[in-house]
């Protein structure tokens, strides 16, 4: 049985002092690949890095929505050249991201918006999916997404919903968009009962797992650092909601990952 943890964030420095023995432990417990998300272009030589010493890492090029240099200056278009003369640059670059919009924790929400725009249209023009980060902002999330697709109706946007918490009606939005759905340590989570619903909606075809480690630990590690061998937790929460074997979850969600992210 193998698994992708489509979501990490392995760079931080949480994990400098043990990273080789993170590395041991998650292909004991058969990560196979890795999706190394980015917070910003200045993380670009770190990740990397990462990926010359582990060469199931792959990764991403973006700007996320509560970046500093977001929020003190709104978006440069600089920025966003950068990022696509990143993905450019190296072909282990799978992704575009993490970007998005998160209204919970900022109120410039006219730069988020230009911003997240900005990498659409990067995405789309260098055929690359997405990476979405969208907290307490689905429905602008979706309309900005629809914006896009009306750009160019031939060539709709490819991605996933990552670390997603909505609830089904939301959770409905993007797979009707043609979104993938990652879950993360939150959905074995016993109070996350919307959550749950979601969980069991979403098309087997559109199915995900991740860590966003360092964060939000799945029971029962929830409290502890976050690391990609506990995606497999997460595999056995989403499991057992959806009423299907480990094994099954897991060639599903990796196919899907290796299909969405191009993985060789």
């Amino acid at each position: 049985m193998q698994l992708v943890d489509t979501h990490v964030h392995i760079n931080f420095k949480d994990f400098q002092p043990d990273l080789e023995a993170v590395r041991d432990r998650w292909q004991s417990n058969g990560i196979t690949r890795l999706v190394h998300s980015c917070v910003s272009p200045n993380e670009f030589a770190q990740i990397q890095a990462i990926a010359d010493r582990f060469p199931e890492v792959s990764f991403a090029v973006g700007l996320h929505p509560l970046d500093k240099s977001l929020n003190e200056s709104g978006w440069d278009p600089e920025i966003g050249d950068r990022i696509k003369s990143l993905a450019i640059s190296d072909p282990r670059v799978v992704a575009i991201g993490e970007t998005g919009l998160d209204f919970f924790k900022s109120d410039r929400q006219t730069a988020q918006v230009e911003a997240f725009k900005s990498q659409l249209r990067t995405a789309r023009s260098l055929s690359l999916p997405v990476i979405i980060h969208s907290r307490e902002a689905s429905v602008v999330t979706r309309e900005v997404l629809q914006e896009i697709n009306a750009e160019a109706p031939h060539e709709p946007i490819r991605g996933v919903m990552h670390c997603w918490a909505g609830n089904p009606e939301e959770t409905q939005w993007f797979v009707d968009l043609g979104m993938y759905i990652s879950f993360s340590g939150v959905v074995s989570f016993k109070n996350a009962v919307d959550l749950h619903e979601s969980a069991k909606i979403v098309p087997s075809d559109r199915l995900l797992v991740e860590t966003d480690c360092p964060f939000l630990a799945p029971v029962p590690k929830r409290g502890k650092r976050n690391e990609p061998a506990y995606v497999l937790h997460v595999a056995e929460s989403l499991a057992k909601l959806r009423t299907v074997e480990l094994e099954v979850l897991a060639e599903q969600t990796t196919n899907n990952a290796f299909k969405l992210f191009a993985l060789s």
